[in-house]
């Protein structure tokens, strides 16, 4: 019940504040939003990036799906000896 209540008090200086400093609230967001913009396109960059990269990596995986195989079946052996040799 008291993060409610300060909840309602915090909404109604935010709204009064807003009121009485919008001028300097809407220089703020001048200020802030090309940072803003600058760090998201980066963002978006580099998590571009990292698809393209995922992407390739994967198609090299589907071009040789015999190599993969044959290196699990070498790691099935390996674990069984790695086993028997822990026993």
């Amino acid at each position: 019940m008291t993060a409610f209540i300060g909840g309602i008090i915090a909404l109604c200086v935010g709204i009064i504040g807003l009121i009485f400093w919008f001028p300097y609230f809407v220089k703020a967001l001048q200020a802030s939003l090309p940072i803003l913009f600058i760090l998201g396109g980066a963002l978006a960059t580099y998590l571009g990036m990292e698809e393209i990269k995922d992407k390739k990596a994967s198609e090299n995986l589907d071009e040789n799906p015999e190599d993969l195989k044959q290196e699990v079946e070498q790691l099935k052996v390996e674990i069984k000896t790695l086993k028997d040799d822990k026993k």
